[in-house]
C-alpha cells in the first residue's frame, strides 16, 4: 500500500473526549480478555484519588514524560464527552465517581454533550443511582450480556436476569432518561431459543442504544485459552458453532431494525438522535485522553498508555510520574489503516476519494475484487460494507489492510 508523505491529523469533532478507566470487577468473567480483576474494596478510594490527580496535572505529567505536543504549553481541548468504564466502575463509592467527574470538569471545559457510566445490574441501588444522577452522569452502559441465567453462571456473572430488570426499573425511576444495554451472541449454554429471548426481553425493555458483540476467543482469557487448548471448562463444549453465532447476530440486525433502531456501528443500535458519541471519537480517530491504569489516549499526533496494573499506576501518580508504559507515533501508513479499519466499522463508511486525496494513495486495486465479491460497495461516493455480509466483516478488513 502506497503512504502518504505526511500524516493527517484533521479532527472531525473539535471536542476531546475524556476516558476513565476502573479496572476493578467482583469476579473476571471467563470470556475477559481486558486488564481487569478482583482487588479488595479499600484499594478503590485510592486508585480514584491517583485518578483525580493524574487527571488535574496530566499536562505536566505528559509534559515531563516528553509528550510532543504538550513541550511548548498545555493544550486547551474542550471536552465533549467523558466516559467512566472498566472493569465495573459502579464498585466505586459514589462520592469517589463525583470526584473524578469534578476533576474533569475543572480541567476540561465543556459542554458536555454526553456523560457516560458502565454499571453491572447486581450493583445498582436506588441511592447509588440517585448519586451518579447528582454528579452529572447523563447514560448508563448497563453489561447485561444476556437475559438467561444459565448463561450468565457459565461464564461467571454475578448478575441474574431479575437483577438486569431491576436495574432498568431503578435508572428509570430516578430520571435516567438514556440508557444502553450490551448483548453477547455466542455465549456457551446459547441457543436460537434462548437468543430470541434475550432479544424479545431487551427489546421489552427498549433502551436507547443497544450493543451487540459476537463472542471472540484468544488467549487473553481463561474460556479462549481453554478452548484453543481443546479442553472442556468454563463451558467449552457448550459453546455455539460459528456459524450459529453469525446467525444469531444477524436475528438482531434484522429485528432491531424492526423496532426502530438505527444500525451504525458494527456492534451499535440506537433510537434516532441516541448514538454513542464518545465511541464515535474512536471510530473517527478524534483525540481522547484516557485517564487510570490501563487507560489508552490519543492526541492527534502520538498514542499512548498507562500501565495496566493498578498499583504501578497510582505508585507512578504519587511519585509525581506520569504513569505512561507505552508510547507510539503513528506513521502515515498506520494512520491511513486506522482510517480504513476504523471507518469501516461504521454502517456509513468512508469516502474514499477524500481518503486517497489526503493520504495520495490509491485504493482502486484493494476495493474492486472486494466489490466483485459482494463484500463492499459505493454509496455516494463512500465506500462501506454490504450489511448483508457484517459478519465477515474480519476477512474484509484483512485484505484491504494488506
Amino acid at each position: 500500500m502506497n503512504q502518504a508523505p505526511m500524516q493527517s491529523t484533521t479532527n472531525r469533532r473539535a471536542g476531546l473526549g475524556v476516558y476513565v478507566q476502573v479496572p476493578f470487577c467482583q469476579a473476571k468473567c471467563t470470556y475477559c480478555n481486558f486488564a481487569t480483576g478482583v482487588a479488595r474494596a479499600e484499594t478503590y478510594d485510592p486508585y480514584a484519588e491517583a485518578v483525580c490527580q493524574e487527571i488535574l496535572r496530566h499536562g505536566a505529567l505528559y509534559r515531563a514524560a516528553g509528550l510532543k505536543r504538550w513541550q511548548s504549553e498545555t493544550p486547551r481541548f474542550a471536552a465533549e464527552t467523558l466516559y467512566v468504564g472498566g472493569g465495573t466502575p459502579s464498585l466505586l463509592d459514589p462520592a469517589a465517581l463525583a470526584r473524578i467527574v469534578h476533576a474533569v470538569r475543572d480541567v476540561f471545559p465543556g459542554p458536555f454533550a454526553e456523560t457516560t457510566l458502565e454499571a453491572d445490574p447486581e450493583t445498582i441501588t436506588e441511592k447509588k443511582a440517585c448519586a451518579w444522577r447528582d454528579a452529572g452522569f447523563s447514560r448508563i452502559s448497563l453489561g447485561a450480556q444476556s437475559f438467561d441465567d444459565q448463561e450468565l453462571k457459565a461464564v461467571g456473572r454475578r448478575h441474574r436476569r431479575a437483577d438486569i430488570y431491576s436495574a432498568n426499573e431503578t435508572l428509570r425511576r430516578v430520571g435516567f432518561e438514556n440508557l444502553s444495554f450490551d448483548l453477547i451472541a455466542g455465549l456457551p449454554r446459547q441457543t436460537p431459543e434462548s437468543w430470541q429471548a434475550s432479544l424479545d426481553a431487551l427489546l421489552g425493555l427498549a433502551p436507547e442504544h443497544i450493543s451487540i458483540y459476537m463472542l471472540e476467543l484468544d488467549e487473553g482469557s481463561r474460556l479462549g485459552r481453554e478452548s484453543l487448548a481443546g479442553g472442556a471448562r468454563y463451558g467449552v463444549p457448550a459453546l455455539p458453532e460459528d456459524d450459529a453465532t453469525a446467525d444469531f447476530y444477524e436475528m438482531a440486525c434484522e429485528q432491531l431494525a424492526g423496532r426502530g433502531y438505527e444500525h451504525y456501528e458494527i456492534s451499535n443500535w440506537a433510537l434516532p438522535g441516541r448514538r454513542s458519541v464518545h465511541n464515535g471519537k474512536y471510530w473517527r480517530r478524534d483525540p481522547y485522553l484516557g485517564f487510570g491504569a490501563g487507560a489508552h489516549s490519543f492526541d492527534g499526533t502520538e498514542r499512548f498508555s498507562n500501565a495496566h496494573v493498578p498499583a504501578d499506576y497510582a505508585g507512578a501518580i504519587r511519585d509525581g510520574r506520569a504513569a505512561i508504559d507505552r508510547r507510539e507515533t503513528l506513521d502515515p501508513g498506520q494512520s491511513l489503516d486506522e482510517e480504513l479499519f476504523l471507518g469501516l466499522r461504521q454502517l456509513e463508511g468512508i469516502d474514499l476519494a477524500e481518503i486517497e486525496s489526503r493520504y495520495r494513495v490509491k485504493l482502486g486495486d484493494k476495493v474492486r475484487p472486494l466489490a466483485e465479491e459482494g463484500l463492499v460497495e459505493m454509496v455516494g461516493g463512500r465506500l462501506r460494507l454490504v450489511a448483508s455480509r457484517l459478519t465477515v466483516s474480519n476477512e474484509v478488513f484483512v485484505r484491504l489492510l494488506a
